[in-house]
């Protein structure tokens, strides 16, 4: 770290202008991959990524079925790298995401899915990727360098990159305009840091963070985050999962994050946050709707498809600031590099 401010910090402050370049030079090629997408019309799409990337795969199969009814389905990497198993994908499109567009089996599946019949988009950082190479079209998301371990402008504008792609294809005025605000938006979610959450995770080296819907992607990448920088084992479940058994874990002060946008998911998500509070879980939501979980300061977007976005942003802030902390440098996790490559 320089100066007592980290890399990871520095990039998260950076997350309004990434985004805002990413709008500013990216239409053409998101235009040209929607054309495309509209044109073929495919009944169903795959996904192929991993780790953070994965994550924003999740999010853009909630987008996708939510906003156009094109249902996404995820398909393991091996099948093409381990197994060589050729799938069968004529009339469909696959989505492959990979900031470094390097990772072979990323690159391996993505390149089988066009010999499968696929149109292949690829979400990179690297336009000059492998990946890039074997897809049809590339979406350059244009984050810019990131240098610390930790994915977090990355994360944002490949979000933000696949939510505009889906917004093109659907032609819906109302998310196009929502999406052109963000960097003003992401700015002020940027700042928010979340003290009472940070507080409670003084002495516990595990917690649960809930999702529902799009936010659920978030919960999955929140919770590899504290892993990754804080070594803080999370677990992430939807909130209508966590009850049917992870409850039982659940004592006195236990610590639950409950990422809650603002859509038809909200008013669930916030009771069950209000029921683990009942069993004694020190619980948190973004949400002014609870009555008995800890509400956290969130920013609202201008369509409930982007909040997520936001939600992550603020979460990158709060989590730098707790690894930094808890004396751990959030640029340089153990055991972890800036790009794996897995086979």
């Amino acid at each position: 770290m320089d100066n007592g401010t980290s890399q990871m910090r520095r990039e998260v402050l950076e997350i309004p202008t990434a985004v805002d370049r990413l709008l500013a030079d990216g239409a053409p090629a998101i235009q040209a991959a929607a054309t495309a997408l509209g044109t073929l019309d495919p009944p169903f799409l795959t996904s192929v990524a991993r780790g953070s990337s994965d994550h924003v795969a999740t999010y853009l199969k909630y987008v996708s079925e939510l906003l156009l009814g094109v249902p996404v389905a995820s398909v393991g990497p091996s099948v093409a790298s381990i197994y060589h198993a050729p799938l069968r994908l004529t009339g469909s499109a696959c989505l492959a995401i990979s900031q470094s567009g390097k990772s072979p089996d990323i690159v391996a599946l993505a390149k089988s899915a066009g010999e499968g019949g696929a149109l292949t988009l690829a979400l990179t950082n690297n336009p000059g990727s492998p990946l890039a190479e074997v897809s049809t079209h590339c979406l350059d998301i244009q984050a810019g360098p990131e240098f610390s371990v930790a994915a977090t402008k990355t994360f944002v504008n490949s979000a933000v990159a696949g939510l505009w792609l889906m917004a093109e294809w659907r032609q819906d005025a109302d998310l196009l305009a929502a999406i052109h605000a963000l960097p003003e938006t992401l700015a002020r979610a940027a700042q928010i840091d979340w003290p009472e959450l940070r507080t409670a995770l003084t002495n516990w080296s595990s917690l649960f963070t809930l999702g529902r819907g799009p936010a659920f992607a978030m919960s999955n990448e929140a919770a590899l985050k504290l892993k990754e920088t804080c070594q803080i084992h999370a677990e992430s479940y939807s909130s209508a999962e966590v009850l049917h058994g992870p409850v039982s874990i659940i004592g006195a002060g236990f610590p639950v994050l409950g990422l809650v946008s603002r859509d038809a998911a909200q008013q669930m998500l916030v009771e069950v946050a209000d029921h683990l509070a009942d069993r004694g879980a020190e619980s948190f939501v973004t949400s002014r709707q609870a009555t008995k979980a800890t509400c956290l300061e969130c920013v609202r977007t201008a369509h409930p498809l982007s909040d997520p976005i936001a939600l992550i942003t603020s979460f990158y802030a709060t989590v730098e600031r707790l690894a930094v902390s808890r004396g751990i440098d959030p640029d340089q996790p153990r055991h972890l590099k800036k790009v794996t490559e897995t086979v």
